[in-house]
């Protein structure tokens, strides 16, 4: 089971985002059977079967198990990841695009270059799990407390400085064999969820 698997294909997203589907998702992070799940959430077994099947037909979810109770085969699922994401390749005609509004200071460049994100590593991660590869990448995650709009303008002309002070330290564009990485930076206001 993955970690995070990234949703590309549109069929798969709306297959996730339905209410019963996505509690069923949930309750497969444990390898469980149709009958199981239905006394879980209260529906028949052919209703939760057919909604399984659905998800496996999308590759959300796999049997890991079949086993003979009685006269019949009980299938064990399992779901093919401990979370999702589902990526802007999704809905690629409206996705967003940080070219439209580059504004450095706008949310929604910033919520553009996000959804880039997710796409980009989404890919990079499907591409390395079909070669059985890890792929090499880096975040810094943090919180900081700002004393005045003053400070926080400061703080992000001097991390500004700093990073392109790197940037062009390491950049070699030059290098044959070298492969480009994208670097985001992001600073944006704490919500009360992510504390």
């Amino acid at each position: 089971m993955q970690e995070i698997a990234v949703i590309e294909d549109p069929a798969a997203a709306e297959v996730s985002l339905d209410p019963i589907r996505a509690r069923l998702l949930a309750e497969l992070s444990e390898p469980g059977s149709a009958t199981m799940l239905a006394a879980k959430v209260g529906l028949p077994r052919q209703k939760v079967n057919y909604h399984l099947k659905t998800l496996e037909a999308h590759g959300l979810v796999e049997m890991i198990e079949e086993r003979r109770k009685g006269n019949v085969n009980e299938r064990i699922m399992r779901a093919t990841a401990a979370s999702y994401v589902i990526s802007p390749a999704a809905l690629a005609s409206v996705e967003p695009d940080p070219a439209r509004s580059p504004d450095q200071l706008s949310a929604s460049w910033l919520l553009a270059l996000a959804a880039r994100l997710v796409r980009d590593v989404g890919a990079l991660v499907a591409g390395g799990a079909a070669v059985r590869r890890r792929v090499a990448t880096f975040a810094i995650d943090g919180e900081v407390r700002f004393a005045s709009a003053a400070d926080r303008a400061a703080f992000a002309g001097e991390l500004a400085e700093a990073v392109t002070a790197l940037v062009s330290k390491y950049h070699d564009g030059s290098a044959e064999q070298g492969r480009d990485h994208r670097i985001v930076v992001a600073l944006h206001p704490n919500t009360k969820e992510s504390r």
